[in-house]
């Protein structure tokens, strides 16, 4: 049991993965769109208000934002096609129209109910815990529910999809057959997010009264779970509120009254104020976003194993620069929010222990926005009404914490973050090695490795991790190792019916191969 459930794990773990891995690229690109749009950044740099560069800015922005905005549709879709055994196509796509019926089951019921929410000019549906997902509005689980869903598609599929019928029901074999499942599935899971999700999204917004009236523990807590509901799309929750209504102050500008953290924030900053009100604190959820995630992805790149740190590193500094320059975190957050559970809530203690420490520390600056701008608008209002050389401090104590804490833990406890992956460590220099191999001497003997494995019938499945090619058997005992070692390899792992290949970076190319090869039989 133990061995299946580590199985599914590091299955599940590596189907989260996937589809982040594109956006180390795509987050370039929006950090980049996000510092040609800025308003303060064009206010230091005019050149950038041309029109040209705007509308390629906002083209590099909003095209990248749309993916980061619906990652519930894409976990929906990888997460299916990573848990199939066969037929992976098949179950991305079931994924992906299961998630759409999940959508429009929510939207029907809350329309039938009269529960449908209003946006607002401002801030749209932020705050009514529902959301327009695929043009389709409905209850806000966030990625939350693409996620879940995907997990139910692949376990269904899995079970079903092979299944067959005779005569007239033929036409309810194979895929169409989960499928078909699925129909029922989805509505039942869209109708249960509508009674359940609620419940929780009332029990967030009653800690707002809570956080209000608990002084410096109040912003911790607010902090803490701005970050620690992340996954769920709650945290819209619990700072909307504060930077939007009254919780988050008032303040009488002459014959105008200015409402919540956010209006508060932008009135004194033009204002001569001695120095920011404490509103300004429900502004600060950004002062992780821009420090913090340095050094979380420090540690990452620092705990890989050797063999690794090359590729967490050219993955994990571009979504560092998306995280400080675009305010863009999901992509680092759901890179270890499920395969280290535990750094997360730790993510989420310091965040908030942070935000009190501004208030402990005086600090009233702007912490919101990106790294860039945050320090032209706070050198614009001076340090006398911001305090935000402190700031600067703070962030690098943070960043120093963050790396050290999660690079203890990471080691400590072996955690299973980029770059340290299931039996990775083991034997790098023979897997660099294997590596270094050209595609051909390792693809040109797949008959025999196949052979080696006991044939076609004695496969189950084919994976593979970063330099592993990880076979399921169903008898180990018919395997030889001499026709294994057909295809260059740096050793055989073998553990009970799952067979590990140690091929390097090219195993890719070699798991294609097999599956290629397999198929001719």
């Amino acid at each position: 049991m133990k061995k299946k459930i580590m199985n599914s794990m590091e299955v599940f773990s590596k189907a989260m993965v996937q589809p982040l891995m594109y956006l180390s690229v795509g987050g370039l690109v929006l950090a980049i769109g996000a510092l040609l749009t800025n308003n303060t950044i064009q206010g230091a740099l005019p050149f950038l208000s041309w029109t040209p560069i705007q509308v390629l800015g906002k083209l590099m922005y909003q095209s990248v934002m749309t993916i980061i905005n619906n990652l519930g549709v894409v976990f929906a879709i990888g997460i299916p096609a990573a848990f199939a055994k066969k037929d992976k196509h098949h179950a991305g796509l079931v994924g992906f129209m299961s998630y759409l019926m999940y959508l429009k089951t929510s939207n029907v019921l809350l329309e039938v109910t009269g529960q449908m929410a209003e946006p607002s000019e401002m801030i749209g549906l932020i705050g009514t815990g529902q959301a327009e997902i695929l043009g389709i509005q409905c209850v806000d689980m966030s990625v939350f529910g693409g996620i879940i869903l995907g997990c139910i598609v692949g376990y269904v599929f899995n079970r079903t999809s092979q299944k067959s019928f005779n005569g007239a029901a033929q036409i309810f074999s194979g895929v169409r057959f989960t499928f078909l499942i699925m129909i029922f599935v989805s509505i039942l899971f869209g109708a249960a997010d509508n009674v359940i999700w609620p419940w929780a999204q009332k029990g967030i917004a009653a800690l707002a009264g809570v956080i209000k009236n608990s002084g410096t523990f109040g912003l911790f807590l607010y902090g803490f779970l701005e970050r620690f509901l992340v996954p769920t799309g709650l945290h819209h929750l619990v700072y909307t509120p504060f930077q939007f209504s009254d919780l988050g102050g008032v303040l009488q500008a002459g014959d105008n009254t200015v409402v919540g953290a956010y209006a508060i924030a932008m009135t004194e900053l033009n204002m001569p104020v001695d120095k920011m009100s404490e509103s300004i604190y429900y502004m600060a959820i950004g002062f992780t976003k821009m420090f913090g995630y340095i050094g979380i992805g420090a540690a990452f790149i620092h705990t890989a194993y050797k063999e690794n740190k090359k590729r967490v590193r050219s993955t994990m500094i571009p979504l560092i620069v998306t995280a400080c320059l675009a305010s863009i975190t999901e992509p680092i957050d759901f890179m270890f929010i499920f395969c280290a559970p535990v750094l997360f809530l730790i993510h989420a203690v310091i965040a908030g222990l942070f935000l009190a420490l501004l208030k402990v520390f005086g600090v009233t600056a702007f912490c919101g926005g990106n790294i860039l701008s945050s320090f032209i608008t706070n050198l614009a209002a001076g340090s006398e009404k911001t305090n935000w050389p402190m700031m600067y401090v703070l962030a690098a104590i943070q960043i120093v914490l963050y790396f050290t804490v999660f690079s203890f833990l990471i080691k400590k406890l072996d955690l299973k973050t980029p770059g340290r992956e299931a039996a990775a460590s083991e034997e790098p220099e023979q897997a660099a090695s294997a590596a270094a191999s050209g595609g051909g001497a390792l693809t040109a003997n797949i008959a025999s490795l196949v052979a080696g494995l006991g044939g076609k019938e004695n496969i189950n499945s084919t994976e593979n991790c970063f330099t592993r090619l990880r076979v399921n058997v169903k008898d180990p005992s018919l395997l030889k190792d001499d026709l294994i070692n057909q295809v260059p390899n740096s050793g055989i792992v073998k553990k009970d019916d799952d067979i590990q290949i140690i091929i390097g970076l090219k195993v890719a190319e070699v798991r294609t191969a097999v599956e290629d090869y397999l198929k001719t039989l």
